[in-house]
C-alpha cells in the first residue's frame, strides 16, 4: 500500500560519495529526477577526521565537474598540477638521477590536473545536490531491499519508505551490498601494503610539481596542495605501517623526512595521520537487470597512479550519457541495451587500468638491483622519447580514447 512518503523518480542512486553524487547531478543536468540514498549521516562526511585523503583530478574529470556546474565552486580549493616527476629510489640513497618528467608546456597551457581534498569535493557536491529541485537526498537512510523487475525497480528503506524508479545505480562502495545481492561476482585480493596519508606544510613553494617516488616498500607520493602544503601518500608494508603509525611525533617526522627529502626545505605534519588498506577488486559485470555499478562498486585499484577517482568519473560520464540519450529518445532508461552500451564503453579502460597499476606496483615495490636498474633506464628512455611521453601525459589527463561528452568538456 502506497503512503504519502513514497517517492517515484527516474533513477535511484545508492551511495552519496563522490561518484554517486556526481552521477545524480549529471542526470539532473540531463533533465531526470533522482533519489540519492546514503546510510551515513551527512555531517559525518564533513567531519575533518572522516577522510584525510586528497584526489588527483585529471583534466578530463575537471571537465565533468564543470559540466555538472560545480567546478566554479571547487576551483578555489584546487591546486593545479603543472609538472609530474617520477623516479625510483630508496630512503637511504634518495631518488635516482634517472627519472621521467612531465612538463605541462609540452602539451599546452592547461594544467595536467588538480589536487583537491576529498572533503572539499564532498561538501560542494552535497550542497549542490541539496539545492537541486530534481535531486532528493535521503540521509541517513538504509536500504532494506531492492526489487528489480521487467517493469521497473523499487527500493524499500528500513523506515518503510518505498522509492520507485526505472533504474538503480550502485555507488555503494567496494563492498557494495547491491552488487552482492545481485549475485555479481568480483575478483579481489588484498595487497600486503597500507597507505599512510598525512598533510605537511613546507618551507619552500612546491610550484605545482607532483612527485611519485618508487621506494622498495611501495610508491611515496608528494602531491601539491594549496597554501604551501603537500599531501603525502606513503605506501608501506602492512606490518611495518602499523608500527610507523604509532610512533611519537618526533620519530614519525624522522621517518617521513627520510623519504620526503629536503627539496621543499623543512616540513611539518599538519593534522592527523590516516591509514588505508590497499587492495584490488573488479566486478565480473557492471550491470544486471535495472542495475548499473559505478566507481568503487565496480572496481578498486592500487593508488600508484592516482587514477581511482578518475576511473569513477569516466564511469559517471559514460553511464549518464547512455541514460540521458535514451531518456531524450523516449526509451526505457533501465533497458538492458542501454546498460550494455555503458558496460561495453567502460570495461576495457577499467580492466586496463587495474592490470597496469597492479603490474607497476609489483614491478616497482622491491629493491632487486638488476630490476631497479632496468626501471631507471626505462623511465629515462621514455623521458627522452617525446611521442611516447606526450601520449602518457594525455592518458594521465584522462583525454585518450572514446570519451563521453562530459569528459570532453561538452554539455551532457
Amino acid at each position: 500500500m502506497a503512503s504519502e512518503r513514497d517517492l517515484r523518480v527516474d533513477t535511484i542512486v545508492v551511495g552519496a560519495g563522490m561518484a554517486g553524487t556526481t552521477m545524480a547531478l549529471a542526470l539532473a543536468k540531463g533533465g531526470l529526477s533522482v533519489a540519492i540514498i546514503e546510510h551515513q549521516s551527512l555531517p559525518q562526511f564533513r567531519d575533518p577526521t572522516f577522510d584525510g585523503r586528497t584526489s588527483a583530478i585529471a583534466f578530463g574529470s575537471a571537465n565533468v565537474f564543470d559540466g555538472i556546474g560545480v567546478w566554479t565552486k571547487l576551483g578555489p580549493s584546487a591546486q593545479p598540477i603543472w609538472d609530474i616527476r617520477v623516479a625510483d629510489g630508496t630512503p637511504w640513497d634518495g631518488p635516482s638521477s634517472l627519472f621521467l618528467h612531465y612538463n605541462h608546456e609540452e602539451l599546452g597551457e592547461t594544467p595536467l590536473g588538480y589536487i583537491l581534498e576529498n572533503r572539499d569535493i564532498r561538501n560542494v557536491l552535497l550542497r549542490e545536490a541539496a539545492a537541486s529541485e530534481t535531486v532528493h537526498l535521503l540521509a541517513p537512510a538504509v536500504v532494506e531491499c531492492a526489487e528489480r523487475g521487467a517493469g521497473g525497480a523499487t527500493v524499500m528503506l528500513a523506515d518503510g519508505q518505498r522509492i520507485a524508479a526505472r533504474l538503480i545505480v550502485g555507488a555503494d562502495g567496494r563492498n557494495s551490498p547491491l552488487r552482492e545481492a545481485a549475485g555479481i561476482r568480483a575478483t579481489r585480493f588484498d595487497y600486503p601494503q597500507t597507505a599512510i596519508v598525512c598533510t605537511v606544510t613546507h618551507e619552500r613553494p612546491h610550484a605545482g610539481v607532483a612527485v611519485e617516488l618508487f621506494l622498495p616498500s611501495g610508491p611515496f607520493a608528494m602531491l601539491p596542495m594549496t597554501e604551501q602544503r603537500s599531501s603525502v601518500v606513503w605506501t608501506e608494508k602492512k606490518d611495518l605501517a602499523q608500527n610507523i603509525l604509532v610512533l611519537d611525533e618526533e620519530a614519525f617526522h624522522y621517518e617521513l623526512k627520510r623519504r620526503f627529502g629536503d627539496w621543499l626545505g623543512d616540513i611539518r605534519v599538519e593534522g592527523p595521520r590516516f591509514a588505508y588498506p590497499l587492495g584490488l577488486m573488479h566486478a565480473e559485470n557492471y550491470t544486471d537487470r535495472r542495475l548499473a555499478l559505478i566507481g568503487d562498486a565496480a572496481h578498486v585499484i592500487h593508488p600508484i597512479a592516482g587514477q581511482g577517482l578518475n576511473m569513477g568519473m569516466r564511469d559517471v560520464a559514460a553511464l549518464a550519457e547512455s541514460i540521458v540519450d535514451a531518456y531524450r529518445l523516449g526509451l526505457d532508461i533501465g533497458d538492458d541495451r542501454v546498460l550494455a552500451r555503458y558496460e561495453r564503453w567502460r570495461r576495457f579502460d577499467n580492466v586496463f587500468m587495474a592490470a597496469t597499476t597492479d603490474v607497476l606496483n609489483q614491478l616497482f615495490s622491491n629493491d632487486f638491483g638488476p630490476l631497479r636498474l632496468a626501471r631507471d633506464l626505462g623511465l629515462a628512455a621514455i623521458d627522452r622519447f617525446p611521442p611516447a611521453k606526450r601520449f602518457l601525459m594525455r592518458h594521465a589527463m584522462g583525454i585518450v580514447g572514446d570519451l563521453p561528452r562530459l569528459v570532453k568538456g561538452e554539455p551532457i
